[in-house]
């Protein structure tokens, strides 16, 4: 690349600061619910950290770490995306870490900087020390802390799933970069907008010196407008190759087909689960795609980089997560209770037992009404209460559904010669 076009670029750079732009500009009430917290450990990387934990939260949650991207602050990102009204509605916590301008004066994560993308050194460090305060406040289940972001910050999950996999069961890029592809600016430029093809083992082998981790690794989303000019689209086919190459997992896709009209191609593990997918957004540039979820519930607000493209990539990433497996598994094993009304309690002598604990046989019901002549009349079946939204999976259908009374069988007269015709065709005297 010319030493020209690395000049334009930077000087196009401060104009992404309309993304801290889209944070202040919100209409009241669109604040976001995150809260920083000061005191997290050395904090090598000079980042500030961000979470929200709803008041639903579902117990042993699990955590998404979000990432935003440059230009950008954690409450912007977090409102752009809809990752807090996820987290309402499914009962997970965030933790959102958020760059400084004196880091990198475009707020970009620096993850093409070896100083902060190394195991326990400089921005990589931090969040891993905001992960571990999150879990100890919070009270995080540890196998379900998941990773994701946008363009820098998507480069930078692929550096957290690289340097802390043990920590991560899965993670999500959106236009981002393969891992330890830059270890400066012009590879950077190069790679966001070139990115020259590599072997697989070659990106395998970045990711496993990465850590003196050996396995089980985290399962990873990719997300990539085919339109992108800002970050190439080819990253996504480098980063799913680096994945693929790390769960020694074939090329070609296991399975390929359309979300919400979007191609998606999915490979999986001998256990059956899905490790990897990768969506590609056709002709949509460079951003977060936005839309409606499998729920029916729109998910976050169009901004710079915040593009509504018809599909949620925050819902389908918490899926693909398994956290909106909570509210669906409460929903269905959640019952309506018919609740009768209360009877007066019986008098009872002390020698015996409560009257509600003793149940009479029917036939004796039964033949006291006969014995005070009293005619064998159903009683009016009691009222059953509507049942809350939660109960509403539980089918209804059998509920007041009236008794079909039983049918007396016609009487039919004896066929004496069928009788006899069946029964020396089975003892085989007769074809």
């Amino acid at each position: 690349m010319s030493l020209a076009k690395n000049v334009d670029y930077l000087r196009g750079l401060p104009k992404l600061s309309s993304f801290a732009d889209f944070g202040r500009t919100l209409r009241p009430g669109q604040r976001s619910p995150v809260v920083e917290t000061k005191d997290f450990g050395s904090n090598p990387g000079n980042l500030r950290m961000f979470s929200f934990a709803p008041d639903n939260l579902q117990p042993a949650p699990g955590l998404v770490v979000v990432l935003h991207g440059c230009g950008q602050t954690a409450a912007a990102y977090d409102l752009g995306a809809g990752w807090s009204t996820l987290a309402k509605h499914y009962g997970f916590a965030l933790l959102m870490p958020e760059q400084q301008s004196f880091n990198n004066v475009n707020g970009c994560f620096n993850w093409f900087n070896p100083e902060d993308t190394a195991r326990d050194r400089g921005e990589a460090c931090s969040i891993r020390q905001m992960i571990a305060r999150a879990v100890e406040d919070i009270g995080i289940d540890r196998t379900r802390i998941f990773v994701t972001g946008l363009s820098a910050g998507g480069a930078m999950t692929s550096v957290m799933l690289a340097t802390y996999p043990e920590i991560f069961a899965g993670g999500a890029v959106i236009a981002g970069l393969p891992y330890g592809v830059a270890n400066n600016m012009r590879e950077a430029l190069s790679g966001m907008f070139q990115s020259p093809p590599r072997p697989a083992s070659e990106l395998g082998d970045l990711v496993r010196e990465a850590s003196p981790h050996k396995g089980p690794w985290p399962k990873l989303s990719v997300w990539h407008g085919s339109a992108d000019r800002t970050v190439n689209p080819a990253n996504a086919n480098e980063i799913v190759k680096q994945w693929l190459d790390v769960h020694q997992l074939p090329p070609t896709p296991m399975s390929e087909g359309t979300v919400n009209g979007y191609p998606r191609q999915v490979w999986w593990n001998a256990d059956g689960e899905t490790v990897i997918e990768s969506y590609t957004i056709t002709d949509m540039a460079h951003g977060t795609p936005l839309g409606i979820g499998d729920n029916d519930k729109r998910y976050g607000t169009q901004g710079a980089f915040l593009i509504e493209a018809g599909i949620s990539s925050s819902y389908q990433i918490a899926n693909f997560f398994g956290l909106t497996e909570w509210i669906r598994r409460s929903q269905v094993a959640t019952k309506p209770s018919v609740k009768l009304p209360a009877k007066p309690p019986a008098k009872t002598s002390p020698a015996k037992p409560p009257a509600e604990a003793v149940v009479k046989p029917a036939a004796a019901v039964a033949a006291k009404k006969v014995a005070k002549k009293i005619p064998l009349v159903a009683p009016e079946p009691a009222p059953v209460p509507a049942p809350d939204l939660a109960q509403v999976l539980w089918p209804l259908a059998t509920f007041n559904r009236p008794a079909k009374p039983p049918q007396q069988p016609k009487r039919r007269g004896i066929d004496v010669g069928g009788v006899i015709t069946r029964a020396l065709t089975a003892a085989g005297l007769m074809k």
